[in-house]
């Protein structure tokens, strides 16, 4: 989520991301993270400090360009930390081995189905 100051609205933040602030803090589906008083600025907005230090979501802050950048929230234990795939080796439709590291450096589309 790109921001130009360290504040977050709270409707961004829900339309962008999902997060809803509550009462009870801040909320995706079942999981509600708590926020303490001081994360809500006097115009409404949150600080983009103390949410991403709750989420668990990284801030990057570019001087050059007067941004911020929250990254993804990690508490609910969904975010990627690298957009490495593992070192995966499966059969190919002829039954031959086929390991995912020979297509590094290639842009890969992986396909996963399953029956049930």
């Amino acid at each position: 989520m790109l921001l130009e100051t360290p504040a977050v609205d709270p409707a961004e933040l829900e339309r962008r991301t999902g997060w809803r602030i509550k009462p009870e803090g801040a909320c995706l589906g079942d999981v509600c993270v708590p926020l303490p008083a001081d994360a809500t600025n006097d115009d409404g907005t949150l600080d983009a400090a103390i949410l991403s230090d709750r989420l668990g979501a990284p801030l990057l802050h570019d001087d050059a360009h007067s941004l911020w950048a929250m990254g993804p929230a990690t508490v609910t234990g969904r975010a990627l930390a690298t957009a490495d795939a593992p070192d995966l080796e499966l059969p190919d439709v002829d039954g031959n081995p086929f390991a995912l590291r020979t297509l590094r450096g290639r842009k890969v589309l992986l396909v996963a189905w399953a029956s049930w």
